[in-house]
């Protein structure tokens, strides 16, 4: 019965808990996470909670536990970092109307707790943490390597009949997968890194200007040259989520050697020391020792997702810059429709013909868009990076322009246009779609 199939997952992040449970709601019975992590204590800082996502939330049964502690996002500005000055403002009031959600903003602890509750609720779904998994193998019968963390003499090959590998952007089942394939594609340093910074509402009480920040229902974007920083307030308003990108400092240190690293204070202050005083004082409040900076890694298309019965989800496939806000979105939406494709009454017979069929469905719907959006984020983060010449007054005189009212957005994550790509495709249905165009019909 294929409701029986052995599926893994190796990785419990958003991709893999998202697919887990969408399999888990389509009727499948042996579903089980390997993570290497040997417990679950989910942290992170803030992110975005888009419509797209949060319609497939919804349907999975988490969405309103997120959304209580959530804060809604009334608006959102674009400002000069170096003098505040307003350059662009949208209202996101038409979002809820529009798509049903609204445009919020959580921690992403919060999302994935979420997501993790819900897989706990489901008898058929089985965590292995500490499991270090390597070797994969693929073709009809995948199996894989498990080596207990901390045990390595319990080592063991594991097969399964369904092999998904949501294990990131650092995905050595990528690796493998490529390799039986005579291929590659190398993880690539993007040149820009990232600080990420939650500071509480006591710390910015003292200062009136900076708990406006905190207090309002805003998304505010500062940017300058080949850098920006986004924040807004999550958790009820108590905490104030910032994020920066600029050049990297560690470019020249080889990929896959290390993605975070302890930054400097000081360093910090002065990548951002032609930015307005305000930012100064908000990102004085950061304690000593606590800035860390994450390097930000992509890497070429991949001609194919899908190899026999294994499918590769989330960053493990395609990595995007965070300038977008989606990448956490589009991991789910990964797993919403492989939902919908591997059903077990789509299914049937539980062949590896027939979920390789099913596999190349899910790569269908799901790979052009997904890497649009990837190109995207970077078509994004370099237009809101440019430094003085023609480029960037061309860019100011649209922004001038959206003052009264006309044109497009600059900054593509408020761009009606681009919401409308991005909020009003739901990707279950378009699953559905594909299924019946492809001849995967549910069997009743």
């Amino acid at each position: 019965m294929a409701d029986n199939l052995r599926i893994a997952i190796i990785g419990a992040g958003m991709g893999g808990l998202a697919t887990a449970l969408s399999l888990a709601k389509s009727g499948h019975k042996n579903i089980t996470i390997y993570e290497t992590a040997p417990g679950l204590g989910f942290v992170g800082a803030g992110i975005q909670l888009a419509p797209n996502m949060a319609r497939i939330l919804d349907r999975l049964g988490c969405w309103k536990q997120i959304a209580a502690e959530a804060v809604q996002c009334s608006d959102t500005y674009i400002r000069e970092g170096s003098t505040n000055k307003e350059l662009g403002h949208v209202k996101l009031d038409y979002v809820e109307k529009t798509y049903g959600y609204p445009h919020m903003v959580g921690h992403r602890a919060s999302l994935a707790n979420s997501l993790y509750d819900g897989c706990l609720k489901e008898p058929s779904i089985t965590f292995k943490l500490g499991s270090l998994i390597s070797e994969a193998q693929f073709g009809p019968n995948p199996s894989f390597k498990l080596t207990p963390v901390g045990a390595p003499d319990e080592e063991r090959r594991v097969e399964c009949d369904i092999l998904l590998a949501a294990d990131g952007v650092k995905s050595q089942t990528r690796v493998s997968m490529l390799t039986s394939l005579n291929e590659t594609a190398t993880v690539k340093d993007s040149g820009q890194a990232a600080y990420r910074i939650m500071l509480t509402r006591e710390q910015m009480a003292h200062d009136p200007e900076l708990l406006a920040l905190i207090e309002a229902d805003t998304v505010t974007r500062w940017i300058g040259e080949k850098k920006h920083i986004i924040a807004y307030p999550i958790h009820n308003k108590q905490i104030y989520n910032i994020s920066t990108a600029q050049p990297d400092t560690n470019f020249s240190t080889a990929p896959n050697t290390t993605y975070t690293t302890t930054g400097s204070k000081s360093a910090m202050m002065g990548v951002y020391d032609d930015f307005c005083p305000m930012i100064h004082r908000m990102l004085d409040l950061v304690p000593d020792g606590d800035v860390v900076e994450w390097k930000l890694r992509v890497h070429e298309p991949l001609r194919t997702w899908v190899h026999g019965s294994s499918a590769l989800v989330g960053d493990a496939c395609h990595p995007t810059l965070p300038h977008l806000a989606q990448g956490a979105a589009q991991a789910i939406e990964d797993g919403a429709v492989l939902g919908v494709v591997l059903a077990p009454s789509r299914i049937a017979d539980g062949s590896p013909d027939s979920i390789n069929a099913a596999l190349k469905v899910y790569e269908s719907v799901r790979k052009e868009r997904a890497e649009a959006l990837v190109e995207l984020a970077a078509e994004n983060g370099r237009q809101m990076h440019l430094g003085s010449g023609k480029a960037k007054e061309e860019r100011d005189k649209i922004f001038a322009a959206l003052k009264s009212g006309k044109g497009p957005v600059p900054d593509k994550w408020a761009d009606a246009d681009v919401q409308k790509m991005i909020y009003g495709l739901d990707v279950v249905d378009e699953a559905e779609k594909a299924c019946l165009a492809q001849g995967l019909v549910a069997k009743l």
